[in-house]
């Protein structure tokens, strides 16, 4: 990526840290300087701070009633299903994947062009939405997976990329061998690292137990150790998936040992859904150092459940925030915030009804995992997440009084009062700018 000019923000930050879900910094100063964060001080302290680092007074944006966020992290989505999000509900997982996926998918292995244009939409519309990074399932086409490579670089995003695995239980026209699938896996990862970019990482992507041979998953834990790579499946998503893993590896203990087994856990494993997770289950994956992908969205309308993301944090466990567009409706992580702190509020109505006393999560917990926790469960958290000195600049500028917005703002509102109206009223008509890596990739007027 070439260097970018230094850059200046001057009013109000918002954003997460290990110790608080949601921050609130006014009157503050942050400079940025080749996409990397060198300063967060006080507007009082500007003037001092830009002759240090020898930075032009023109080099200053002062955001008046704006204010920055740091740029949303999807921790799972799946590229290809962007043509169908907001159609196809009303099913359950396994009929849905039948249904809707696995026929959408095989057409990205024969026409070009339908792949180029999801792709490209899909990308676009994220960024839109301010998601700056995105952890994407492709499909087993590891050629138009390199489409959605292409995408993304072009449009500057950054971005987790897995070629999907699949060697069993497959419809015949969309299923790999397990040669092809490690051969096909093991080239992708080449032609994306040959590309240089430091924004896109090739992620190795089994879709779950079900579609995978245990001997297919342990080859892919082999090469994810070898590239020193990512991983990202799906995990307990579905009472029947669940029973379908038990019935396909009966010498296992649990749907999480299978992964175990196959070497596919790690700090770096991504695992989607997890809402019907034991606490045994959730303890092997703190002690594995993996992260689970919270998608209240597609939990919700494919009848998956809740999952109980107090209960996973109190063991340990890394856990983010996903929009799983198409099972989930909307590619939008502020949606899956509002989808996240709804599921908290129904888990709290039936802890009540049991006459049990749980602290549900919020809101501002539900901000937090959608920034620096889904950053964490991605391993970004030292490079991306919210606004650390030494950290990467991704951020989206935020306008709560754009003409047209989807909210209103009243004189009697403080900041606080305008920031939760974004987070459960805003829309990407108000997210005016957004940056990766310190570079401008979208404005709102383009």
């Amino acid at each position: 990526m070439p260097e970018t000019n230094d850059l200046v923000f001057v009013g109000t930050l918002v954003h997460s840290t290990k110790t608080k879900s949601l921050e609130v910094l006014t009157d503050t100063a942050i400079a940025v300087r080749n996409g990397k964060i060198i300063f967060v001080t006080s507007k009082d302290q500007l003037s001092t701070v830009l002759e240090k680092y020898q930075i032009s007074q023109d080099d200053v944006i002062y955001l008046k009633q704006k204010f920055l966020m740091p740029g949303f992290v999807d921790s799972h989505a799946h590229a290809p299903q962007f043509s169908f999000v907001g159609t196809g509900s009303g099913l359950e997982l396994l009929p849905w994947l039948q249904t809707y996926t696995y026929p959408t998918e095989t057409r990205f292995l024969s026409d070009d062009q339908f792949a180029s244009d999801v792709y490209n939409k899909c990308v676009n519309r994220t960024l839109r939405n301010g998601t700056t990074t995105v952890c994407y399932f492709a499909t087993i086409d590891r050629r138009s997976t390199m489409t959605l490579v292409d995408a993304v670089a072009r449009q500057g995003q950054r971005a987790f990329i897995g070629k999907v695995n699949m060697d069993t239980n497959s419809p015949d026209s969309y299923r790999e061998s397990r040669d092809q699938s490690v051969s096909d896996t093991r080239r992708f990862i080449k032609d994306v690292l040959d590309k240089k970019n430091p924004l896109i990482t090739p992620c190795i992507t089994p879709r779950f137990a079900v579609t995978c041979s245990m001997e297919l998953m342990k080859q892919l834990g082999h090469l994810a150790t070898e590239f020193s790579l990512p991983v990202q499946t799906h995990i307990s998503e579905n009472v029947g998936e669940i029973e379908l893993v038990s019935q396909l590896f009966p010498d296992t203990r649990s749907y999480t040992e299978v992964y175990d087994r196959a070497g596919l856990l790690g700090s770096k494993t991504i695992l989607a859904h997890g809402v019907h997770l034991s606490r045994d289950e959730l303890r092997l994956i703190k002690d594995r150092d993996s992260g689970i992908s919270h998608c209240p969205n597609s939990n919700i309308s494919l009848c998956s459940g809740i999952l109980d993301v107090r209960k996973a944090l109190d063991v340990g466990v890394k856990v983010g925030l996903g929009t799983d567009f198409a099972g989930g409706h909307s590619p939008s992580m502020l949606d899956a915030i509002r989808r996240g702190a709804e599921s908290a509020n129904i888990l709290k109505q039936q802890t009540l009804l049991k006459e049990e006393s749980v602290t549900p999560l919020t809101y501002m917990d539900m901000f937090r995992l959608a920034t620096l926790g889904s950053s964490e469960v991605l391993g970004l958290d030292d490079v991306i997440g919210n606004f650390s000195v030494g950290k990467e600049f991704d951020a989206i500028v935020v306008n709560a009084y754009v003409k047209g917005g989807p909210f209103d703002v009243f004189v009697t509102d403080n900041i606080d009062d305008v920031i939760q109206k974004f987070i459960f009223l805003g829309d990407d008509r108000n997210i005016e700018e957004v940056y990766v890596a310190g570079r401008k990739v979208l404005a709102h007027t383009e």
